[in-house]
């Protein structure tokens, strides 16, 4: 199949990908090709179909949307840049998944890290800045509950972005994005269908306050409190909150 196909075929019968895997694709409306395979995969993953950790084998892949490899690679190497595919070197790539004890260690980074941010964020926020945050903050609050949980993911990185890149110091915002984009796309498949009215009761007002200059809070209290709402003890492998020896 050409690589410029603006169609795919996607088959409505079960069939196998990855390993050993029952999958039924629903056939979807004409996009360009990378487009669309990008959604079907997407949908695939959080959805549950294509579940944490499988292999994805190119080749099953490829026959099963009735595709040549080079357009599957592309739309592969975009779903690895939202986090949802990650690739190990010379065993191919694989649907995210995360131990409870890896996002312990991710949110204690993000502790350290995004406190920085939200610092450096309130030196520097000026007018437009401030109108671009509070507009993203603002859409969260109003409709939080009746978002899909992919939807609201997105929204709820794009707060922490817009932070990270307002802190004026663009490797923190890299660090931080390459850091937690693959945290934030494991919660939407294993947490936010299962914990929607805990995630959903989150806020980041606090967030906004502290950078706007309204808070008294510190902006580890402000951080740790917020990766509390999402996350079980984040802080167990950071010594800025338990002192000079993390609590393993």
């Amino acid at each position: 199949m050409s690589r410029h196909s603006n169609n795919v075929a996607v088959s409505s019968n079960h069939q196998r990908i990855g390993q050993e895997h029952e999958i039924s694709f629903q056939p979807i409306a004409t996009l360009t090709l990378n487009d669309q395979v990008v959604q079907i995969l997407r949908d695939a993953i959080l959805t549950g179909k294509l579940t944490p950790g499988m292999r994805l084998n190119e080749t099953r892949l490829a026959r099963e949307l009735h595709m040549s490899r080079i357009p599957l690679r592309e739309a592969l190497h975009r779903l690895e840049e939202q986090g949802l595919v990650v690739s190990v070197p010379r065993r191919g790539r694989f649907v995210v998944s995360l131990t409870e004890e890896e996002v312990q260690k991710v949110n204690s980074l993000r502790l350290i890290l995004e406190t920085e941010a939200l610092i450096l964020c309130r030196a520097r926020l000026g007018p437009n800045e401030d109108a671009q945050l509070a507009k993203l903050v603002y859409r969260w609050e109003e409709n939080i509950k009746g978002m899909v949980p992919a939807k609201a993911a997105e929204l709820d990185l794009q707060i922490h972005r817009t932070i990270w890149n307002f802190s004026g110091n663009e490797y923190l915002a890299k660090s931080l994005t390459s850091l937690t984009v693959p945290l934030f796309a494991y919660r939407v498949i294993r947490k936010l269908n299962v914990e929607r009215k805990r995630w959903g009761e989150n806020t980041h007002l606090p967030l906004l306050e502290f950078v706007q200059g309204k808070s008294q809070e510190s902006a580890k209290e402000i951080m740790l409190r917020h990766l509390r709402f999402g996350w079980d003890d984040p802080e167990r492998f950071s010594s800025v909150v338990v002192g000079d020896q993390p609590k393993l």
